[in-house]
């Protein structure tokens, strides 16, 4: 039985960080993760939803609506730049000034997408504007990830420190949280016409409003004392990410085998889902926009237990158990979603919300702890963001596509299951690194 002595160690923060600072630390990277994530996930929300007739009015709904998704995955291919150039820098010169940098970058940019004129008004420039402005938007968030979570796990007690880094994942349903309240706020309170013809702007340009709480909030955050010191001891990589491929090439392939599944199945569940039951099954956009406000909700509020309990019983036997869970729930889930009412809808999207939570909530801390503190900025968010490419950002479009190739929807359900499979074989592969010593980490 570990002693008294011991068990304070374990819970005390490193460099002597008071808990009154740790938690500045971590509410001003769940704000500031939220915010980034509200700015990604309207216009995922948009795309879904309306971007279809008013930046490709030419094409018939679905493919203009494919082609919407087109410009929505452009946002992720983005997504391993950002995290490659803010990694660079993270490593080199800190975590705090790319982490407002890349909030700057992400809230501009939306607020540019919710004053941008239409296909009616300018042509063909604006479908060009938009990939131009989303582009903007998947380089900044490529950035957030890596230091809003890094800024936390190089403070938190090892004992803890899945608990405390969860808080940033949070960021990520509270931003879908947001950003499909705020639109079923809109779409419940207009009409059809003013939703299509202003309305839809509202969510947008509220970016820069929320970009000024979280800059507001970030400043008052200390730069990493691990970092610090561990740059002032050894030096800084000159070149950060080269060496973490270089030296890290299975922990990055890990993290985005860990990753892959969980991408996936939270596009499909989120963003697939919307255009299924309004576009296909001619359903009400309130139900379904009701439904991820709940399930986003709900997975809000689950996510710190799954952490604490990665804490505990360890990292694999959580995030396995949720992606188990999830490729389970998806075998119903589109049978769930064609009911229609309001219980089946909620019900299926809901549970699929909690069970990524499972896979979402540990993950911040498994992922860091596989990188050490020189490397730890560019080989965390490479790990994180390379799966953006070929999953998150081909999620919507290949669960279309495959939907329109077969008129139904077993081979997405297919898709869907299969990653989560791959997902399973990553945890299955990895190590278990639950309360190890960030400055320890080779």
């Amino acid at each position: 039985m570990p002693t008294a002595s011991a068990a304070a160690t374990a819970n005390a923060t490193p460099q002597g960080v008071s808990r009154r600072e740790l938690r500045t630390v971590v509410g001003a990277s769940l704000i500031g993760t939220t915010i980034e994530w509200f700015d990604f996930f309207i216009y995922g929300v948009a795309s879904a939803l309306i971007f279809n007739r008013l930046f490709f009015p030419s094409f018939e709904p679905l493919t203009g609506t494919l082609l919407a998704f087109s410009t929505y995955a452009l946002g992720f291919l983005a997504r391993p730049l950002g995290g490659v150039i803010f990694g660079h820098f993270g490593d080199r010169i800190g975590r705090k000034t790319l982490l407002m940098i890349s909030l700057l970058m992400m809230g501009l940019s939306t607020t540019a997408i919710g004053l941008l004129p239409t296909y009616e008004q300018i042509g063909s420039w604006a479908p060009i504007l938009l990939v131009l402005l989303r582009l903007i938007q998947g380089f900044a968030v490529g950035g957030e990830w890596g230091g809003a979570v890094l800024i936390v796990a190089e403070v938190a007690p090892p004992s803890q420190r899945g608990f405390w880094t969860s808080w940033p994942q949070v960021g990520a349903p509270a931003g879908n949280l947001l950003a499909a309240g705020v639109f079923a706020a809109a779409s419940g309170l207009l009409t059809e016409a003013d939703f299509i013809a202003w309305g839809w702007r509202i969510p947008f340009l509220l970016s820069i409003l929320l970009v000024l709480v979280g800059w507001w909030l970030r400043r008052a955050v200390s730069e990493s004392m691990v970092f610090a010191r561990e740059a002032a001891a050894a030096g800084v990589e000159r070149f950060p990410a080269v060496e973490a491929v270089r030296r890290k090439g299975r922990a990055l392939l890990t993290g985005a085998g860990l990753r892959f599944g969980e991408n996936i199945c939270y596009y499909v569940a989120a963003t697939f889902s919307m255009t299924y039951l309004t576009e296909i099954r001619g359903g009400d956009r309130s139900l379904v926009l009701n439904a991820v406000l709940i399930g986003s909700a709900l997975e809000c509020l689950t996510m710190p237990f799954f952490a604490m309990l990665s804490d505990r019983v360890g990292r694999r036997l959580v995030y396995g158990g949720g992606a188990l869970c999830m490729a389970a729930w998806f075998l119903i889930f589109f049978t769930l979603l064609d009911h229609g009412n309001a219980w089946s809808v909620g019900a299926a999207i809901t549970v699929a919300m909690v069970a990524h939570g499972a896979m979402y909530a540990p993950q911040a801390a498994m992922i860091t702890e596989l990188f050490p503190t020189r490397l730890r900025y560019s080989g965390a968010s490479i790990a994180y963001q390379a799966t953006s490419i070929v999953a998150g950002s081909l999620a919507p479009l290949i669960a279309l596509s495959l939907y329109q190739a077969s008129g139904g929807t077993t081979l997405v359900t297919a898709y869907v299951v299969g990653s989560l499979i791959l997902t399973i074989l990553a945890v299955i592969a990895a190590s278990e690194t639950r309360g190890v010593d960030l400055a320890a980490v080779e």
